[in-house]
């Protein structure tokens, strides 16, 4: 998938930096017992307090309409699903999508532990293609767009084992996946 190709490169300078802890002394028991304090307080931030409920597609804030490059918002009261969750936030029209067949998609990706936006096809005015099922895509798409009906803006919550899993492509290791997904086109 191409999302997130412009940004592969912070992937290496963090494995280079987090390396560069362990290079602190040539005593190797300190360079060993750096590098795991820095490990363990990197899991502790990475992981917040839990907040007693999952949240839902309702809880997700997304404004525009299809065509138009969503805003994506995330609350603060809940924790990220761990299920997939998809909803069809404006309904489309026709058959719906089937594995095997050629999508033609827009998106727009927030990651979930600094809410922030990553990458999205509508800032570079470009539609994504893809083979819907064929593996082109993580795991949360493949699954996430099956159904889809031409013109319809899908919202796709992805838990990390249907993204990412253990990080890569400069996205964070257990890191649940937002996208808002238009598709502009079912089928060739």
């Amino acid at each position: 998938m191409r999302i997130l190709r412009r940004i592969i490169g912070i992937g290496a300078v963090a494995v280079a930096a987090s390396g560069l802890v362990a290079c602190g002394s040539d005593d190797s028991s300190t360079a060993t017992a750096t590098t795991t304090t820095a490990r363990a307080a990197s899991s502790a931030a990475a992981a917040p307090a839990p907040k007693g409920r999952e949240c839902t597609a309702d809880d997700i804030g997304v404004d525009g309409g299809f065509g138009t490059a969503p805003v994506i918002t995330l609350p603060d009261d809940c924790d990220p699903p761990k299920q997939l969750i998809t909803e069809d936030l404006v309904p489309g029209s026709g058959p719906g999508a089937q594995p095997g067949q050629q999508l033609t998609m827009n998106y727009s990706l927030v990651t979930w532990s600094n809410k922030k936006k990553l990458d999205s096809s509508f800032d570079r005015d470009e539609t994504f293609p893809l083979t819907l099922g064929a593996g082109q895509v993580i795991e949360g798409w493949d699954t996430g767009l099956v159904g889809v009906q031409q013109g319809a803006r899908r919202l796709l919550i992805v838990p990390p084992d249907l993204g990412y899993g253990q990080g890569g492509r400069g996205i964070a290791a257990n890191e649940t996946l937002v996208f808002v997904t238009d598709a502009v086109q079912i089928g060739s």
